[in-house]
């Protein structure tokens, strides 16, 4: 039932309009995500298991992460207050950021993309990872123009 209320919900946003803010960006980047506190195995050591997928777009403050599992080592990744870790991919280098699921959507089975859609906004990155990633999206949006 979930799973159909966020369909209806994604397809409304077609027909209404989109209440974001910040202007997305297209654009196909790899990148690796994980839990952002992991839990510690028997040993007391912190496992860290990740799963890599590419981006659909992204802006200032958030992006669209393409997934093929909504579970990471047995942990749904859009858990209620869910922290994520992702290492994003850019032309220039990798940049860490801690990110925060707004919602997610299966992707149809019949169109280009399959596995999950999770729709993530920006809570935390390092200043100097900030200035790259800040930079980058500056760059696509002088590109659109």
């Amino acid at each position: 039932m979930a799973e159909f209320a966020r369909t209806v919900v994604s397809r409304l946003r077609k027909f209404i309009g989109n209440r974001r803010r910040a202007k997305r960006q297209q654009v196909r980047l790899a990148f690796n995500i994980s839990i952002a506190s992991p839990a510690k195995s028997l040993t007391g050591s912190r496992r860290t298991v990740g799963m890599d997928g590419h981006t659909l777009d992204l802006s200032a403050n958030g992006m669209a992460l393409v997934v093929p599992a909504i579970t990471l080592d047995e942990h749904h990744l859009v858990g209620e207050n869910r922290g994520l870790k992702v290492q994003l991919e850019l032309p220039t280098g990798p940049v860490e950021m801690q990110v925060r699921p707004v919602r997610y959507e299966r992707l149809e089975e019949d169109k280009s993309e399959t596995g999950y859609l999770i729709a993530v906004k920006i809570v935390g990155m390092s200043e100097k990872d900030r200035a790259t990633y800040s930079e980058y999206v500056s760059t696509l949006l002088q590109r659109k123009r």
